[in-house]
C-alpha cells in the first residue's frame, strides 16, 4: 500500500447556503419544520427566498464544511461534488478552492441549477434548513477520480447525498476504490429523514465492514439502532464499527475506537448564535486529530473546539483561524 498524498477526500452535496435571521412567528407562518432540514423543489425555493429578510450567501454542504475546517487546521483535502455552470456554481467553486481544497469535478451544463439551502435562523440560534438539491443530486459515478480516492488516507461520505440514486451509485463505487487501496471510509448519518429512507442500506454497510468511522448525533443513533436508550444504542453500533463518534449537543460527545472509550464535554461558549454546521465542524476537528494519529480524547476535544467556534456566529464555515484557536485552547 502506497503512502497517501491527501489526508481526506470527501463526496457530498455542493450547496450554497443562503442565511437570514428571522423571528419564530415567520417559521410558523411559513409552516416550516423548526430546527429541521426539509427538501424542497425549485418553486418552493423561489417562494421561501422571497419571504426571507436580508440574507448572506456562503458556500456550504455538510462534507464541504468539514473539509473547510480541516484545511484551516492544516490538513490536505479534496472534494468531489456536482455544481451547475451558473452563478452559484462559480461561487461554490471559488470558495472551496480559495480555502485550499482541491476541487476538480466538471460543472454540469443546463438544468437544474446549483443547489442552495435557505436557512432561517431564530433568535435562539436554531436553524431551519430548506434545501433544494438541484445539480448536486446528479453526480455520476463517471465523474469520480478513483486515483484521487485511492491516494487519500480517509474517504468521507456525506449521508445526505445517499438519498438521490445517481450519487448513491457514485458513492458505492468510491467505497470500493477506497477499500481496494486499503484506505479508511468515514460516513456521516446526516439526518433522521435520511436514516428513515436508507436504514437497511446503512445497517448492511456496517455489517459488511464497509464503514470504518461513523459520525452521528444522538437522535440519528436512535433512528439507526431503533433504541431510545443512548448507552444501548452506542454499544450496539460500537460493537460493529471500528470508530464511532456520537455528539449530544450541550452534553458533549462520546467516541469508541478499537475498544477505547472517550468522552469530552461541550466547549464553553458565551452565546449560541447559529447551530448550522456544528456537526460538520465537529467532524473536521475529530478527523484532523484522527489523520494526525492523536489520542481519541484529543480528537474529540478538537471536534468540540471547532464546533464551538462555528455556533458562535452565523454560517457553517469558521470565521476564526482554527489552527490558532486550537493552539490557544489546548496549550
Amino acid at each position: 500500500m502506497t503512502q497517501p498524498t491527501t489526508d481526506v477526500i470527501a463526496i457530498g452535496n455542493a450547496i450554497v447556503d443562503v442565511m437570514a435571521p428571522c423571528d419564530d412567528a415567520l417559521i410558523e407562518t411559513l409552516g416550516l419544520a423548526r430546527g429541521g432540514m426539509t427538501l424542497i423543489d425549485a418553486q418552493q425555493a423561489t417562494d421561501l427566498y422571497a419571504a426571507m429578510g436580508p440574507a448572506r450567501e456562503i458556500s456550504g454542504g455538510s462534507a464541504a464544511n468539514t473539509l473547510a475546517g480541516m484545511a484551516q487546521l492544516g490538513a490536505t483535502c479534496a472534494f468531489i461534488g456536482q455544481v451547475a455552470n451558473d452563478q452559484l456554481g462559480e461561487v461554490f467553486a471559488h470558495d472551496i478552492r480559495a480555502g485550499g481544497i482541491s476541487f476538480a469535478t466538471p460543472m454540469r451544463e443546463g438544468h437544474p441549477p446549483t443547489a442552495r439551502c435557505l436557512i432561517f435562523v431564530t433568535p435562539d440560534g436554531q436553524r431551519t434548513m430548506n434545501t433544494f438539491l438541484g445539480a448536486s443530486q446528479f453526480l455520476p459515478a463517471e465523474q469520480l477520480d478513483e486515483k484521487a480516492i485511492a491516494d487519500a488516507q480517509v474517504l468521507l461520505l456525506e449521508g445526505y447525498l445517499w438519498d438521490p440514486e445517481e450519487p448513491r451509485r457514485a458513492m458505492r463505487r468510491a467505497i470500493a476504490a477506497a477499500k481496494n487501496a486499503g484506505r479508511k471510509v468515514a460516513f456521516t448519518l446526516s439526518a433522521v429523514f435520511v436514516i428513515a429512507r436508507h436504514r437497511e442500506d446503512f445497517l448492511a454497510m456496517i455489517e459488511e465492514g464497509l464503514i470504518d468511522i461513523l459520525f452521528a448525533n444522538e437522535e440519528e443513533l436512535a433512528a439507526l439502532t431503533g433504541l431510545d436508550d443512548f448507552d444501548a444504542g452506542f454499544e450496539t453500533v460500537a460493537a460493529k464499527v471500528p470508530t464511532v463518534v456520537v455528539t449530544r449537543g450541550a452534553d458533549g460527545a462520546h467516541a469508541r475506537r478499537e475498544g477505547e472509550n472517550a468522552y469530552v464535554p461541550a466547549q464553553p461558549i458565551a452565546r449560541v448564535v447559529d447551530t448550522t454546521g456544528a456537526g460538520d465542524l465537529f467532524a473536521a476537528g475529530f478527523l484532523f486529530g484522527f489523520v494526525r494519529g492523536r489520542a481519541l480524547e484529543d480528537c474529540l476535544t478538537l471536534g468540540a473546539i471547532c464546533a464551538a467556534e462555528v455556533i458562535s456566529h452565523f454560517g457553517a464555515r469558521p470565521e476564526v483561524d482554527l489552527k490558532t484557536l486550537v493552539a490557544q485552547v489546548m496549550a
